[in-house]
């Protein structure tokens, strides 16, 4: 009896890391398409891996033909900090590269990996998939265009699944939290911007994945839809960061910044080119964010086992077993430490000068 298999584009990133163990650990075996290398002692055995640009046809074609998979997970995308014409090129134009390939070929279905940044700064919560699209950014204004991509294979007749989900954590996520997990190792005050009395909705990424597994498994009829997902339990920004400060038990605490005055200097640093901030995360810090799961939990049968709050231990926990040895990068991932830049500045103003505090396992 075949297995069935499935091809992840963006597979080298966070995402796709763990997809590839999710995945597996179901007795699929797991393909991986990415542009940069992998380390492929970190994926389960028997993945394949494939180094190629999801704008490249004949590279995607080469993959496809030779993988035969039964489904792909589309997650490779240009993040918010590389260049405005490659963010385009590759959350759009590659889109539709990977859709017109897979189902040349009969991939039953193709399962895009969007983003709530669709959304932009919405004042109605919980944000509903009907709600408008507004993006914000280059960034958010390519996953519109994507998904209008995805939504012309589905009037064709295609099984194309869209999630949306929020900003999602756990081991191995670094980029923007990585810095976070720092300051609050190093025992420093936390700026919010703002107060932190807006309630911030996070994901951990097993919940991301198992969203993955269903829409790949579940009726045709059910999945081909596009969802929400996020923590089903949340609080404020404050309240959350307090309960990472208290497991932490390193001294650091949260503080309320006037928000105007700090997103204009982090829009000056940025302008700069001396803070790794980019505008979707500083100019949403501040406001409520947070959507509706109910068509998931009712379509999909999903739902969330992680909290904000165990969702940041659980991601800090694996970086304080892992800081040592970290690689410092410049924002290309999600699986690289970024350069703090000027924020290290900050950091050591706020008293981050502590020693790392040393911490016995917790047993899960």
């Amino acid at each position: 009896m075949m297995m069935d298999k499935v091809l992840i584009t963006g597979g080298a990133g966070f995402l796709g890391y763990h997809l590839a163990h999710h995945f597996a650990d179901k007795g699929v075996r797991v393909a991986l398409l990415d542009i940069v290398p992998y380390e492929e002692s970190e994926y389960p055995s028997g993945t394949e891996f494939y180094r190629g640009d999801v704008r490249d046809r004949e590279a995607v074609r080469q993959v496809i033909e030779t993988v035969r998979p039964r489904w792909v997970i589309h997650g490779a995308a240009a993040l918010p900090l590389w260049r405005r014409e490659d963010i385009f090129s590759t959350n759009v134009d590659g889109t539709r590269i990977v859709l017109e390939e897979a189902f040349r070929v009969g991939v039953e279905r193709v399962a895009h990996v969007s983003s709530t940044a669709v959304y932009g700064v919405p004042l109605k919560h919980p944000i509903e998939e009907t709600d408008p699209l507004i993006g914000v950014g280059p960034y958010g204004e390519s996953k519109i265009l994507a998904e209008q991509v995805c939504l012309e294979f589905r009037e064709k007749g295609h099984i194309v699944p869209i999630i949306r989900p929020k900003t999602f954590i756990g081991p191995a996520r670094l980029g923007v939290f990585q810095i976070l997990y720092d300051w609050v190792e190093s025992g420093a005050r936390i700026p919010m911007i703002g107060s932190g009395r807006n309630r911030y909705q996070l994901l951990e990424v097993s919940d991301l994945c198992e969203a993955y597994w269903l829409v790949c498994t579940v009726d045709p009829a059910q999945a081909n839809d596009t969802f929400n997902i996020g923590a089903e339990r949340f609080q404020t920004v404050r309240e959350d960061l307090q309960a990472l400060c208290d497991f932490a038990g390193s001294g650091a605490r949260p503080m309320g910044t006037p928000a105007a005055l700090v997103k204009l200097v982090l829009r000056l640093l940025e302008w700069l080119k001396l803070s790794p901030l980019y505008k979707w995360v500083y100019e949403t810090a501040d406001k409520d964010s947070f959507v509706s799961v109910e068509r998931a939990k009712a379509k999909l049968g999903w739902g969330a086992r992680y909290s904000n709050a165990e969702a940041l231990i659980r991601s800090y926990e694996w970086y304080l077993e892992h800081a040592s040895g970290l690689e410092v990068g410049t924002g290309v991932t999600h699986r690289v430490a970024w350069e703090q830049g000027a924020l290290k500045l900050f950091k050591w103003l706020l008293g981050g000068r502590r020693k790392r505090v040393q911490r016995a396992p917790v047993q899960r």
